[in-house]
């Protein structure tokens, strides 16, 4: 969602690490316990999203098996909302669901699938729509009698004060719990404020820890317009201690698709670009919400965004976030552990030409004599047994993504 204002946070963070920011953690809710898999309206439809656009895409799920491969939440954006009821509780726009979100709820559930919406931590959203400041509690509970899975949470017109940023996610949070349905709780607050030091404990499930993505390969920091893919990679460096089970860094949404169709900004990366982003996202075990308009998504689309591999990096039940162990002014090396000794590794190359990348088993903290199978991801193909180092070309602006498992 659009940003109003950029913000930086040095001294509050300091003190919250020093204990003085939460005095209460709201309880773990149990969900999430890989990061979570989807697809939000927004990058594709924002104000044009409706019932029928939703039934749609959850039709999709199950027909393009997007469900069977773990992408289970269909999440609303903001535009949905209609205001309040003379009793003040919130209502859908009656034009565009004119059904209603509880029934809408109930397709989607109907499909096997779980239900998301969208609501802000101000009186507006970042879309001008009525929002939950001081109408948490009442609208959570609306929020599970509709049969809300997951709660997308914004900080439009909110303060910029970090123990008030805390205390209205926290609030939301405790409410949520309060409900007695577990709902997910995505903290999107853009990172100015670290979110991944305190937003566990203020019962997120997922935190944003960078601006919005456009569809750009490299756009830098920005506070007021969206962010390349390269930036979000960038901004996820260090990250890693903050995520696991029950609750991840979110470095936004998936691009992947969009091309020219989109409702936000850019000019559609190319497939290279679209794979480093699905890539990166998982080797970064980043929640996984698809935003393009899957119903007329292209081969190349589905390929990249369907690969049961490459998801599996990102589902590992490990929950290990992948981190940075080299770095040139052209390429990346990044690893993630997974489970039974295994790791992924991705070779990312920044440049517009072909880039020789190698991963050395010592950068890795690896046996410098350790064995491993190879195996390339995206080919799906073994390359054989490697020590001390693997060494690939990598395209422009693409990566490479291997699988090693030890030998034995």
């Amino acid at each position: 969602m659009k940003i109003m204002k950029p913000f930086l946070i040095i001294g509050a963070a300091v003190g919250f690490l020093q204990g003085n920011v939460i005095a209460e953690d709201v309880p773990p809710n149990g969900l999430a316990q890989t990061p979570p898999m989807g697809w939000n309206s927004w990058n594709t439809f924002g104000e044009k999203v409706s019932d029928e656009v939703v039934r749609d895409v959850a039709d999709k799920f199950l027909e393009l098996g997007l469900k069977e491969l773990g992408y289970e939440y269909v999440v609303i954006d903001d535009h949905w909302e209609g205001g309040r009821d003379a009793n003040g509780h919130l209502i859908p726009n009656p034009k565009k669901f004119p059904q209603g979100m509880k029934a809408l709820a109930d397709y989607i559930h109907s499909k096997g699938l779980k239900f998301g919406i969208y609501s802000d931590a101000s009186a507006k959203t970042c879309g001008g729509e009525v929002a939950s400041y001081e109408h948490e509690a009442d609208d959570a509970n609306t929020f599970a009698g509709w049969g809300v899975d997951f709660l997308k949470y914004d900080y439009c017109g909110a303060p910029d004060e970090l123990q008030e940023c805390i205390r209205r996610y926290t609030t939301m949070g405790k409410t949520l719990r309060a409900t007695g349905r577990p709902i997910l709780f995505s903290i999107c607050e853009w990172g100015p404020r670290s979110p991944w030091l305190w937003a566990r404990k203020a019962g997120g499930n997922m935190w944003r820890i960078s601006f919005d993505v456009g569809d750009f390969w490299d756009s830098p920091h920005n506070a007021y317009s969206c962010i390349g893919i390269l930036a979000a990679v960038d901004a996820s460096v260090n990250h890693e201690k903050h995520a696991g089970p029950g609750g991840w860094n979110d470095p936004d949404m998936l691009v992947v698709g969009l091309g020219n169709t989109g409702n936000i900004k850019g000019g559609g990366c190319n497939s290279a670009e679209y794979q480093t982003q699905m890539s990166m996202w998982c080797i970064l075990a980043a929640p996984l919400m698809i935003g393009c308009d899957i119903r007329n998504m292209t081969d190349d689309t589905k390929r990249i965004l369907s690969n049961p591999e490459v998801i599996a990096v990102d589902q590992d039940k490990l929950g290990k976030q992948g981190h940075r162990v080299a770095r040139t002014a052209s390429t990346d090396v990044w690893k993630k552990n997974l489970t039974g000794g295994a790791l992924a590794v991705a070779l990312l190359n920044r440049e517009d030409h072909e880039m020789t990348i190698t991963a050395n088993w010592k950068d890795m903290k690896l046996k410098d004599g350790a064995n491993f199978a190879v195996r390339d991801l995206w080919a799906r193909a073994d390359l054989g047994n490697f020590t001390g180092s693997y060494s690939a070309k990598v395209g422009p602006h693409a990566t490479i993504l291997v699988k090693l498992t030890p030998v034995k």
